[in-house]
C-alpha cells in the first residue's frame, strides 16, 4: 500500500475518534464512572497519535497528485493549512488527555480537568469536521472528469 492509502485510512481515526471520545467523556463525567472517563481519555490520546500519523503521511500523499492534470493547488493548500491546525489541536488534546490519565491514576479526576478536556475535545471535533469538509471539496474536484471526457460538455 502506498502512503496515500495509509493517509486515507489513518486520517479517519481522529475525525471519528475525537467526537466519540468527547461523548464517552461526557457520559463518564455525568455518571461519575471512572472506567468510562479512563476509556474516553485513552480514545482521545490514540486519536491524537493517529492525527500525527495522518499528518506525516499527508506530504507523501500530496506528491502522488503532483502529475495530475488540473490539480487544484489552492484546495490542496487549504487542506494542508487546516490539517496542520487540526493536528496541533489534536496533539494538545492528546497531551491533556495523557495528563488527565496520569492524574486519574493517582486518584479521581477533578471535574475541572474532565470538563475542560471535554470542551477542548468538542472544539477539536469542530476543527476536524472543517478539515473533513475541505477533504470532500478537494476529492470532488479531483474526481471531476475533465470537460469533454463524457461527451456531454
Amino acid at each position: 500500500m502506498s502512503d496515500a492509502h495509509w493517509h486515507l485510512i489513518v486520517s479517519h481515526l481522529p475525525v471519528l475518534g475525537v467526537p466519540f471520545g468527547a461523548a464517552l467523556l461526557a457520559a463518564g463525567l455525568w455518571r461519575k464512572n471512572v472506567t468510562l472517563q479512563r476509556t474516553a481519555l485513552v480514545v482521545l490520546l490514540l486519536a491524537g497519535l493517529a492525527a500525527g500519523v495522518a499528518f506525516l503521511t499527508g506530504e507523501p500523499a500530496e506528491h502522488m497528485l503532483e502529475n495530475m492534470a488540473g490539480r487544484p493547488e489552492s484546495l490542496i493548500e487549504s487542506h494542508e493549512e487546516a490539517a496542520l491546525a487540526a493536528t496541533i489541536a489534536t496533539g494538545v488534546l492528546a497531551f491533556i488527555a495523557a495528563t488527565a490519565l496520569w492524574l486519574l491514576r493517582r486518584g479521581v479526576l477533578g471535574r475541572g480537568w474532565g470538563l475542560g478536556t471535554m470542551v477542548l475535545a468538542i472544539g477539536v471535533s469542530v476543527a476536524l469536521a472543517e478539515l473533513a469538509r475541505l477533504v470532500h471539496v478537494l476529492l470532488a474536484e479531483l474526481l471531476r472528469p475533465p470537460p469533454g471526457v463524457l461527451g456531454i460538455l
